[in-house]
């Protein structure tokens, strides 16, 4: 099955600012707009109604009699899932592969709802709005290797993916990747506070943080080294990033706390999928 190809169907249900970035994605790398139907309760944006209207695309607001997805993809918040599931059941057929990207909905439940089907869990992250995300994905048993590339295409179009052994660590990955943006945002804010604090004006302090935070980001992806030798890289001995690094890698220092965090994110994912 080829994501490209006139004859693979892709309902893709909710078009908020992940599902949006989505279908977005697949348009700008080629996937036929006629293959693609967008089912949602309310009305698009702007932007995004008029991108799939000019591929060809449809948005419909109840499942079109007669369709039968080869690929549904399910971007609907965990808490509406109850009710946006029992009206698809019109688009699951025999050969249909599943994809959710709800946090803590497990294959179980979604199979409680539609079936004991071909299904993936995968968990994107805010950066695939440009193209920049990364996705964690696990497949059941019933996922042909043709369903599964199909996908893959298909979670490619917003940045890399990684497939994971267990359905259990895609908890872990939302709890690493899926909510880490925030992480890194909320450190803009804490670097931004201290230099507020060391005397520097708010707004200054803000920019530093941000334009910092951005380059070494992108530094990072641009390096063929590692996290810890570009960290090496910048602090001299005895200088003034060893003396910061010296209270951030303390036994009580940044670590444990992204430990007790992570966990806790994990810890909730697994309460929404119970």
């Amino acid at each position: 099955m080829s994501v490209t190809s006139a004859g693979g169907s892709i309902v893709l249900v909710g078009a908020g600012n992940m599902g949006g970035a989505m279908l977005s994605g697949w348009l700008d790398k080629g996937v036929s707009g006629e293959s693609v139907t967008v089912l949602t309760r309310t009305s698009l944006s702007e932007t995004i109604a008029a991108k799939l209207s000019a591929a060809g695309g449809r948005h419909v607001n109840a499942p079109p009699e007669g369709l039968v997805a080869d690929i549904l993809f399910l971007a609907v918040k965990p808490q509406m899932m109850d009710v946006a599931l029992p009206p698809l059941t019109s688009l699951v057929g025999d050969n249909t592969v599943i994809v959710s990207v709800a946090a803590g909905k497990t294959l179980a439940y979604f199979a409680s709802q539609l079936g004991d089907r071909a299904m993936v869990r995968a968990m994107p992250n805010t950066p695939s709005m440009i193209g920049r995300g990364v996705t964690g994905a696990f497949a059941n048993p019933r996922v042909t290797d043709a369903q599964r590339e199909a996908v893959d295409q298909l979670l490619r179009a917003s940045g890399p993916v990684e497939w994971v052994a267990t359905e259990s660590d895609i908890d872990a990955v939302t709890a690493v990747s899926g909510s880490g943006p925030a992480y890194v945002f909320y450190l803009v804010e804490c670097m931004a506070e201290a230099g507020r604090k060391l005397g520097l004006p708010a707004d200054l302090a803000m920019r530093l943080a941000r334009e910092t935070v951005s380059g070494a980001g992108e530094l990072l992806n641009r390096s063929a080294e590692d996290a810890a030798q570009l960290r090496k890289n910048v602090t001299s001995p005895n200088g003034t990033t060893a003396a910061a690094l010296s209270v951030l890698m303390a036994e009580d220092g940044i670590q444990p706390v992204f430990d007790k965090a992570i966990a806790a994110a994990r810890r909730r994912a697994e309460e929404l999928g119970s």
